[in-house]
């Protein structure tokens, strides 16, 4: 933007002996005047929805201020800084370094293929910040159930009827209470194993991936 400086003094004429040549306001020296101030009102900004070029200066604001005022790049950086102060996590679904994308903080990638939980002091599983646990495959460890029965015996009783008639002799093995009885001891045992396995991937909730980065200075 040109500023107008004023290129005569009119009021030094004042001074001049009547009959100096310079004591004289010339039409040129106000034309000039003229010029010299259209030339600098026409590159100033209007002030309604003005349209600034080059690299226009405000005064920034105290951080905090929250009021129609401008708002200058170093007041918004500062309230960025600390909506994301060190040690403050930022997720997003893409891959590019916060860094890069906020213009400050040094960020390194963090709690891959884990999921977030909030703190509970009250449960020492939970209770310490950035401490970890927990697995993505619900193990059950290997075991054995045996059940044996040691065995017992069962009898079983055949008759054999032997008659001599006039024919010779017959073998029915009949049950006639007359007969002999021969027996036969039948021992019998059970023995049942079961045995445990492993699940993998078997506890995993429902998820989504995402990219997660902390920043560290």
């Amino acid at each position: 933007m040109a500023n107008y400086i004023k290129a005569t003094d009119f009021t030094s004429k004042d001074a001049l002996l009547t009959g100096d040549p310079n004591k004289i306001v010339r039409g040129s020296e106000i034309d000039d005047e003229l010029d010299n101030i259209q030339t600098a009102v026409n590159s100033k900004a209007d002030s309604l929805s003005p349209t600034l070029t080059g690299v226009p200066l405000t005064p920034t604001a105290s951080f905090g201020t929250n009021t129609t005022q401008i708002a200058s790049t170093a007041f918004v950086q500062t309230a960025l800084q600390a909506a994301y102060p060190v040690g403050s996590v930022y997720i997003s679904t893409l891959a590019t370094n916060p860094n890069t994308l906020l213009g400050f903080g040094t960020w390194t990638a963090f709690g891959a293929g884990k999921v977030l939980v909030g703190q509970d002091t009250g449960d020492a599983s939970f209770d310490t910040l950035e401490e970890t646990g927990g697995s993505k495959d619900a193990i059950v460890v290997s075991h054995t159930h045996s059940i044996t029965d040691p065995g017992h015996s069962h009898t079983v009783g055949t008759y054999d009827d032997t008659n001599t008639g006039p024919g010779g002799t017959i073998s029915n093995n009949s049950n006639s209470p007359s007969t002999n009885i021969n027996t036969t001891l039948v021992t019998t045992g059970i023995s049942i194993q079961s045995t445990g396995s492993s699940g993998t991937n078997a506890n995993l909730q429902p998820y989504v991936v995402v990219k997660m980065w902390k920043r560290t200075a």
